[in-house]
């Protein structure tokens, strides 16, 4: 596909800080989720101070990742206060659009109609509209949830006592699981012990959907090229892709015209 004035549609989809954190986010996630089932499972291909040490160095690089740089690339972007806002409901968040988009991904499995766009570049402002598969943004809350979730819980089984700047973190994380751990049978620790796991089993299953289902397709493997490597995006390639083109003055006075 070419613009009106016949330009080349490849346009920059992450910038350098995008693709850095992704990149670390999966490589930290990967190492986690080893390195922590073989500390409960015992797995034999490591030692446990290995897959302990392992653990402890990617839990900052994790953090960073989705407490820091995310969140910076996500509000640099548009303009003024409201223009990020805008940016951030447009882009990561799961509204009315994505429902009818993700309606017509499920008719689509049934053979009854396309599959539509979900990368949506507007032409006129030179930015996408949006640019995540509409499951994605359902799963971006479940996985912010779930860090925090592991991180929260994994603080106390890391150090009972851990403290910051003098101030009990771990006790008081205790106390709050101690509310709802008698309501399971179990102590403030054992429940944490639970949570962890548990949030451990979420994201492999996270990371089998968002790779091994959704993105288990050729046409969408562009978007792997992009986010690892060259941050670019050929819109001529329509699959699952769309350009909102913008109009010359003559083109606007002639769609006015049309639809009148």
């Amino acid at each position: 596909m070419k613009s009106n004035n016949n330009r080349s549609m490849v346009v920059e989809r992450y910038t350098i800080t995008d693709r850095i954190a992704h990149t670390v986010h999966a490589i930290s996630m990967i190492v986690l989720i080893i390195t922590g089932l073989k500390i409960y499972a015992g797995w034999d291909f490591m030692s446990f101070h290995t897959a302990r040490a392992l653990h402890m160095i990617a839990v900052p690089f994790l953090l960073a990742v989705n407490w820091i740089l995310i969140p910076y690339n996500i509000f640099s972007e548009g303009h003024g206060f409201m223009g990020k806002i805008s940016h951030f409901t447009d882009h990561y968040v799961f509204g009315p659009k994505d429902a009818t988009r993700l309606s017509g991904i499920i008719k689509n499995f049934f053979r009854k109609g396309k599959y539509p766009a979900f990368s949506i570049f507007d032409e006129e402002t030179g930015h996408y509209k949006t640019k995540l598969h509409p499951v994605m943004k359902i799963l971006i809350v479940l996985e912010g949830t779930a860090i925090f979730l592991i991180a929260v819980s994994g603080i106390v089984l890391y150090k009972l006592d851990w403290s910051l700047f003098g101030l009990p973190i771990a006790s008081w994380i205790t106390s709050i699981a101690g509310i709802f751990s008698p309501a399971f049978g179990m102590s403030p620790v054992g429940f944490l012990r639970v949570i962890h796991l548990l949030m451990t089993y979420w994201f492999v299953f996270e990371l089998v959907l968002h790779v091994g289902i959704l993105e288990f397709d050729p046409h969408v493997w562009k978007y792997y090229k992009a986010i690892f490597w060259t941050g670019k995006e050929d819109l001529s390639d329509t699959h699952y892709s769309e350009v909102v083109e913008k109009y010359s003055k003559f083109d606007a006075k002639e769609h006015k015209h049309q639809k009148h």
